[in-house]
C-alpha cells in the first residue's frame, strides 16, 4: 500500500508540473464521429480520442494511479441523455502499479436521446482526462458537433461496440456472490464468481456505483470454476457508509474477452 501511495504521489507531481509546454497540446486530438439514427429514434455517435505515439489514457476505473475521464455535456442542444459504451480496456503494469486504459486511441461510443424527437441535436462540451507515458499530463479538450441524422454506419463505432465486454449471460456467469467484512478503514468486498475462464491471467475490477467511495486494487485468484476477487472500499470523506450489493459492478478482464457483471447477491 505504501508503494502505491508513493507512486500516486509521483503521478500527482508530474500532473502539477507537466513536461510539455502547453500541457497536453500536441499529445491528443478529439473529434466527434457520426453513426446516424438507431431504430429506437436515438442518435449513435462516438468521441474519438487520438493520442501521440506511445501515450495512453484511462478507463472509467483506471486503477490506483490512473485518472478517470470526466465529461461535461452541458452545452449540448436538444439532448435528454447520453449513454456511454466502454470498449474493453487493457491492463498496464508500471513500477509495480496496475493501471487500466487505452493506448494510441480511444473510440468511445455514445447513444444520444433527443429531448425533442425529430429536431436537430448537437453535442457540445468538454472532456477532461489524463495522458501518460513517462510522465502524466492533464488534458482538457472541447467538442462542438451537430449530429448528422442521415449518416450511415460508421466502421470505427461498430468496431468499438464489438469490443465491449460480454454480459454476465454471454460470459457464462452462473452466480456472483459478495461477502462484506468491516475493516479498520472501511469494508472489504470478497466476490465469488462462478464462471469459465476469460483466458490467461484474469484481472477483476470492482466498482461500487458510488463516486464518493474508493476501491483498492483488486486481488484476483481462480479456484477451479470460481474466480475470487477482493477489494477494500473506503469513503473519500473517511466516514461510515453503506454498500449496496445491487450497485456493485465487477468487470473481469481476460486474455480472450472481458465480462461485465452487474450486481451480486449476499454470500
Amino acid at each position: 500500500m505504501l508503494k502505491r501511495i508513493a507512486y500516486a504521489a509521483a503521478v500527482a507531481v508530474s500532473f502539477a508540473a507537466p513536461a510539455f509546454a502547453g500541457g497536453a497540446e500536441g499529445l491528443a486530438r478529439l473529434e466527434v464521429l457520426d453513426g446516424g439514427m438507431t431504430s429506437r429514434g436515438t442518435y449513435l455517435g462516438a468521441l474519438h480520442l487520438s493520442l501521440a505515439e506511445g501515450w495512453k489514457t484511462y478507463w472509467r476505473a483506471p486503477g490506483d494511479a490512473g485518472i478517470p475521464p470526466q465529461f461535461d455535456w452541458s452545452g449540448s442542444r436538444n439532448v435528454a441523455g447520453v449513454a456511454i459504451t466502454w470498449p474493453t480496456p487493457h491492463v498496464f503494469e508500471q513500477s509495480g502499479i496496475r493501471t487500466i486504459g487505452y493506448s494510441g486511441e480511444l473510440v468511445l461510443p455514445v447513444e444520444i436521446t433527443p429531448a425533442r424527437a425529430g429536431q436537430p441535436v448537437a453535442l457540445r462540451g468538454r472532456m477532461d482526462f489524463g495522458v501518460c507515458k513517462d510522465v502524466c499530463v492533464p488534458a482538457e479538450l472541447d467538442f462542438d458537433h451537430a449530429l448528422d441524422a442521415g449518416a450511415g454506419r460508421n466502421p470505427a463505432i461498430a468496431a468499438a461496440l464489438a469490443q465491449r465486454p460480454y454480459s454476465a449471460r454471454e460470459g457464462g456467469v452462473r452466480s456472483a456472490t459478495c461477502h462484506l467484512r468491516p475493516t479498520r478503514d472501511g469494508m472489504q468486498v470478497e466476490a465469488h464468481i462462478a464462471m469459465p475462464s476469460a483466458g490467461g491471467e484474469e484481472v477483476a475490477v470492482i466498482e461500487t456505483g458510488n463516486p464518493a467511495l474508493w476501491a483498492s486494487e483488486t486481488e484476483t485468484a481462480r479456484q477451479g470454476g470460481t474466480l475470487v476477487a477482493r477489494s477494500e472500499i473506503v469513503s473519500g470523506t473517511g466516514g461510515a457508509f453503506a454498500l449496496d450489493r445491487g450497485e456493485i459492478r465487477i468487470t473481469v478482464l481476460g486474455a480472450r474477452h472481458a465480462v461485465d457483471i452487474r450486481g451480486c447477491t449476499p454470500g
